[in-house]
């Protein structure tokens, strides 16, 4: 299994930049397809990007163009680079290992989750 920490979340004003790491230990990083998610008070978690083991990418239609999900895996390390940030880009912040060998389309599919961090974006 693997266990992931995020980092690098906090406030911001509209048009500014974050870049988040996940940190992953307990299993080998490599083999997972990785993503990132958010959830916003009173919706449901979604997907914001994804980035399997041969650095194929996946990003939403609301942040492609603005964010970037890249990996260093002999850092065993996921980031999110976001930039022009908006404040509808306000959430909880979740990095996800995928299950293995299987499509990672949705939340039935994480393996593992982080904790979270939180991404305030003011107007």
């Amino acid at each position: 299994q693997v266990q992931l920490a995020e980092s690098g979340g906090g406030l911001v004003q509209a048009g500014g930049s974050l870049r988040l790491s996940c940190a992953a230990s307990g299993s080998i990083f490599s083999r997972n397809t990785m993503a990132w998610y958010r959830q916003a008070p009173g919706k449901e978690r979604e997907k914001v990007a994804s980035i399997t083991t041969g650095s194929t990418t996946y990003y939403a239609p609301s942040v492609r163009g603005r964010f970037t999900i890249s990996r260093d895996n002999a850092k065993n390390t996921l980031y999110l680079q976001m930039n022009s940030l908006k404040p509808e880009d306000t959430a909880m912040y979740y990095c996800a290992a995928c299950t293995l060998f299987r499509p990672c389309v949705g939340v039935s599919d994480i393996a593992a989750w982080g904790q979270g961090t939180q991404v305030t974006v003011s107007s």
